[in-house]
């Protein structure tokens, strides 16, 4: 579990760095909202 928590903030440190052009933080915020949403569906996370 620990190895899987150390990728997905790698992953997210990336991603992050990638979006550094963020000036307001309800940008970014709503940004990683989407990629994280994304991800979930992607692993079929989400319940019906």
């Amino acid at each position: 579990m620990f190895i899987v928590q150390v990728t997905l903030l790698d992953r997210l440190h990336y991603l992050d760095r990638k979006m550094m052009g963020f000036k307001a933080f309800h940008s970014a915020q709503a940004t990683i909202a989407g990629i994280e949403t994304v991800h979930m569906i992607r692993k079929g996370q989400l319940s019906e």
